[in-house]
């Protein structure tokens, strides 16, 4: 591959002290260690944690509401509380990570999931595997978070948006795969089979984060603060207002990605009448779309196209598909299949590739110190944004595509919204993502 690709990593990469621009090259402030094939890996299984939990678990719904004799809607709350946990988990595990470095805390919540998952597996009621779940999803946060983390101590600027590509690869995997192999779990055992291959997973993930991640972040650059520490670099990040409106476009961008993971099921099959197996496949196309997106990305458009430019374009083209989709799910179009509406959700997903990457990107190029905490703060938002998304685009049941095409495109324009408001992509000094915010993790 390219150097601009997944050879990045092994780069000898710079980490800077200031970015000149989302465009420019960062000026060398010290060199870190070499970033191995092995450990981006590691990485990129963190990363890949969240859709794994969730999407492994997708098939086996109907199966959990008949064994358990639950309703539908209670067993819904497993997801919510999984997402629930995810995001209020990255709440502590990125601040502890400022503050002891990055492997303890990791090794620490990924014991956990591993526990919490294997809870999961031997729940006797749906309350408690909502319990569990939410466990499991607090407990993985630490992954999620400090994976970002890590990548934040060992790159900046254009390589820092490079490599956020290349884990996007990794991690878009786990989607594509998840359903099936989730669908594969049922043949053979039930839904318990799934969380037995979850924990296998995460035991795997936890003794490579053990014998081969390093840590990242030297005891010199770490916050010796407790929380309140803590909620002042979160403050401060929150006051830089660029630092914010990456946040919340990233935020609300996954908003649209969520809700089309939470209807697709139903508006594929359901309305649709595809099978399980076209709507695995085709769930499964729309991931290789925005993996394959996120490599043009990284590979062609980061270093040659500004980096808020790139998002900017994403989110219009986000936008578009949303727009199609609505007026498809509305009628305007009179009776369409599933081709066309297939199509358009697949331009939306392979949009993701540009907007969720360079949101990141963007917003951790404002922060040199407090990785942790502004990762955080990434991460949080996004999940919390999500799980108000998920319910809302069944509120008006099973039978019909609009509500998923409403909350898209509401998603898609408030986080254009807070793009062009807040971070001044249009500005002519260009300021949105030139300076880190200065004295964040003081």
């Amino acid at each position: 591959m390219s150097e601009q690709g997944a050879s990045t990593p092994h780069a000898s990469t710079p980490h800077i002290q200031q970015t000149a621009g989302p465009e420019a090259e960062p000026a060398v402030a010290r060199t870190v260690p070499r970033t191995g094939l092995l450990v981006t890996l590691i990485l990129g299984g963190l990363t890949a944690t969240p859709p794994l939990a969730m999407d492994m678990y997708l098939p086996s719904l109907p199966e959990v509401t008949n064994s358990l004799h639950a309703p539908a809607a209670t067993v819904q709350l497993t997801l919510t509380a999984c997402l629930l946990g995810m995001a209020l988990g990255q709440l502590v595990a990125g601040p502890m990570s400022d503050r002891w470095g990055r492997r303890r805390p990791l090794l620490i919540g990924m014991v956990a999931y591993v526990v919490s998952t294997v809870l999961c597996a031997f729940a006797p009621t749906v309350e408690l595997l909502v319990a569990f779940r939410l466990a499991q999803g607090l407990a993985g946060a630490a992954g999620i978070v400090i994976a970002r983390a890590v990548v934040r101590d060992l790159y900046d600027g254009v390589a820092m948006a490079r490599f956020f590509s290349t884990l996007m690869l990794i991690g878009g995997v786990a989607p594509i795969v998840a359903p099936l192999i989730g669908g594969q779990i049922l043949r053979v055992t039930d839904w318990r089979g799934v969380f037995v291959v979850l924990t296998v997973v995460g035991t795997v993930l936890t003794a490579a984060v053990w014998a081969k991640l390093p840590e990242t972040l030297p005891s010199g650059e770490r916050h010796g603060g407790g929380v309140g520490e803590a909620l002042h670099s979160m403050r401060r990040l929150l006051a830089d207002l660029p630092f914010t409106g990456f946040m919340l476009a990233g935020g609300f961008a996954f908003a649209a990605l969520f809700a089309y993971i939470s209807a697709s099921p139903y508006v594929i099959q359901e309305i649709y009448g595809a099978s399980p197996q076209t709507f695995s496949l085709l769930f499964g196309l729309n991931s290789v779309g925005l993996v394959a997106v996120g490599q043009i990305n990284g590979k062609l458009l980061v270093g040659r196209v500004r980096l808020d430019r790139a998002l900017g374009a994403g989110l219009l083209v986000v936008i578009a598909a949303a727009t199609a989709l609505l007026l498809m799910s509305t009628g305007a179009f009179g009776k369409v299949g599933l081709a066309p509406v297939a199509a358009a959700l697949f331009v939306l997903m392979s949009a993701m590739g540009v907007t969720l990457p360079n949101a990141q990107a963007l917003a951790l190029m404002r922060t040199k110190h407090a990785a942790g905490s502004a990762s955080a703060l990434l991460g949080t938002s996004s999940f919390l944004i999500g799980a108000v998304a998920s319910p809302l685009v069944g509120i008006a049941g099973e039978h019909t595509a609009v509500p998923m095409a409403v909350v898209q495109l509401a998603a898609a324009l408030v986080a254009l919204g807070c793009f062009v408001g807040m971070c001044r992509p249009h500005s002519g000094s260009h300021d949105s993502g030139r300076t880190s915010v200065e004295g964040a993790g003081s």
